[in-house]
């Protein structure tokens, strides 16, 4: 067999090996949709989701909804990216405006994150917990905010830098030429060209909060109330699943499936949201 004749062959080889692979993929994610549509849809109704629980949620009481868990994913989520934003964002800027490419402590900050990035949720969460018993503080929707910002921390710094670091160079000497400030050229240049690319590395980190279980566990705990208070226990949508599937009761496990379901089209709005906005601020990016 002639080499060019081996080449063909492989790579027709790599491209059905490919493509059994995506069909297999694709068919898992359709099959586990469905599932969760198919079962999370028979409990979709008004009262669940504009009622909380209405009694002993761990007893087993089957009345109300789960109105707790979706608006303390909500309250959780959204404060949690607010705060990781505010502390993330300025990070990004100050390596990719005033240090150079080859600093030493920048290469430091970026590997600090890729290392938290990859330490598992649980992990924040117990460590949480452990600040938590020192302070002598009880579970909380203010403890679960900190611990999920910390989480997404290094997945919005991430994102947002390598977007950062697609901004021209050429656009920043041409500001600093004209006699702006480095820190003009961070906010009005730097910032505005890459607005659309930040703005998705926040919903990024918003999805990865409010799908999180293991952090809020241990720190934000549970309860069939409402959220009424930074310091007092707040429900979510990934524990009320894990609670819910866990029960002996059709009736509450059908609502696990239904929070699941929430959970699934809270992300898929997340998705097509920041597609979306990066659309309606491409004018902002340079051509």
């Amino acid at each position: 067999m002639s080499k060019i004749k081996k080449r063909i062959l492989e790579e027709k080889l790599f491209k059905l090996l490919s493509l059994v692979f995506f069909v297999t993929v694709a068919m898992l994610f359709i099959f586990m949709l469905g599932v969760i549509f198919v079962k999370g849809v028979k409990g979709l109704n008004l009262e669940t989701l504009t009622q909380a629980p209405k009694c002993g949620y761990y007893s087993g009481a089957l009345g109300g909804g789960i109105l707790n868990a979706i608006l303390g994913s909500l309250y959780l989520s959204v404060a949690a990216t607010i705060l990781a934003g505010l502390i993330s964002i300025p990070v990004v800027l100050y390596l990719n405006v005033y240090l150079r490419k080859d600093s030493k402590f920048a290469t430091f900050i970026r590997f600090s994150f890729d290392v938290l990035w990859g330490v598992p949720s649980i992990v924040y969460g117990a460590f949480g917990f452990m600040v938590m018993i020192f302070l002598h503080a009880r579970a909380s929707l203010l403890a679960g905010i900190i611990v999920i910002a910390f989480l997404e921390l290094p997945i919005i710094s991430r994102v947002a830098d390598g977007i950062l670091k697609m901004v021209p160079k050429e656009l920043k000497e041409i500001s600093l030429s004209l006699g702006a400030t480095q820190w003009q050229t961070a906010i009005r240049v730097v910032l505005k060209q890459a607005f659309p690319g930040i703005l998705t590395a926040l919903l990024i980190g918003f999805g990865r909060g409010v799908g999180d279980a293991a952090a809020v566990m241990f720190t934000a705990g549970y309860t069939d109330s409402l959220p009424s208070s930074l310091l007092r226990p707040v429900a979510t949508l990934p524990l009320a699943i894990f609670f819910q599937l866990g029960t002996p009761f059709p009736e509450l496990q059908q609502k696990g499936y239904t929070s699941a379901l929430i959970l699934m089209l809270v992300i898929l709005f997340i998705s097509i949201l920041s597609r979306s906005l990066t659309k309606v601020f491409q004018k902002n990016l340079l051509r």
